[in-house]
Order: C-alpha cells, then sequence, then structure tokens
C-alpha cells in the first residue's frame, strides 16, 4: 500500500504561505462510458488548503499534486464517522435500555448526541487540522 493518499488538482490562488488548491472528485461511475447518457454521474469540486513555507513557488493555474498520510486520513474517517457511529449508538442503547425511555425518544437523544459530537469535533478543529498535514508538488 502507498503511504501516502494523492490526487491532482489545479492552484486557485496562494496567500502567504497557503495554498488553495481545487480537487474534482468523482464518483465511481465517473470513469463509466454511459454516464452522460443516465445523468447519474456526480463530480463535484473540493478546496484544500495546503500550508507550505514554499507558497510562493506556485501560481494560480498551476496543475499540481495534493497528498496526505493514509494515517492521517484514516484518522479523518474514525473522527467523522465511525466517532459519530459510536455515540449515537451508546445514546441510543442508553436511552432505550439504560432508561427506559421510548424508541422515539430514544432516537431523538441519540441524534442530539450525534449533534453534540460534532459540535465538539468543531471546537477542536484548530487542533485536529494540525494532526492531519497535506503536502503539495508540482506535476
Amino acid at each position: 500500500m502507498a503511504e501516502l493518499i494523492e490526487h491532482s488538482g489545479v492552484v486557485e490562488r496562494t496567500e502567504g504561505d497557503t495554498v488553495y488548491v481545487r480537487i474534482t472528485s468523482r464518483s465511481a461511475c465517473g470513469s463509466c462510458k454511459a454516464r452522460q447518457a443516465c445523468g447519474l454521474a456526480e463530480a463535484q469540486d473540493k478546496i484544500v488548503t495546503v500550508a507550505t513555507p514554499g507558497a510562493a513557488e506556485y501560481a494560480a493555474g498551476d496543475a499540481v499534486t495534493v497528498g496526505v498520510r493514509r494515517s492521517a486520513g484514516m484518522r479523518a474517517v474514525v473522527l467523522a464517522y465511525v466517532g459519530a457511529l459510536a455515540v449515537l449508538m451508546a445514546v441510543l442503547v442508553a436511552a432505550i435500555a439504560g432508561m427506559g425511555w421510548s424508541e422515539g425518544a430514544g432516537a431523538l437523544a441519540a441524534i442530539a448526541g450525534v449533534g453534540v459530537y460534532y459540535f465538539v469535533l468543531w471546537l477542536f478543529r484548530t487542533k485536529i487540522e494540525h494532526t492531519i498535514q497535506f503536502t503539495i508538488t508540482k506535476i
């Protein structure tokens, strides 16, 4: 397995020590020859912010490759999805089995718990940003 997860993109702009790169992500059917006829193919542009001391070397329109360590990608998946699922299930089980709430009340409490989880992640976003470092290279 590769150590880096890489995507090609185009530099949108640079500001100080930061490069903003536009990456077009495509769904799994993006390479299908029938995608134009079915209309289900999804392409979405994302702007990735890359902090680098060499930002002055990049200009708008440059073709680049943006990479992130696979372990950082896995950490992001765990924080975004696995953590939320764990909170959802824990609150749901605690509300229904532990406190004897109805299923509807337990479901609402579980959804509220996930909302609180994402709010806490948002509060700690600057600490999380420092653990996920992007690299950038010209193509």
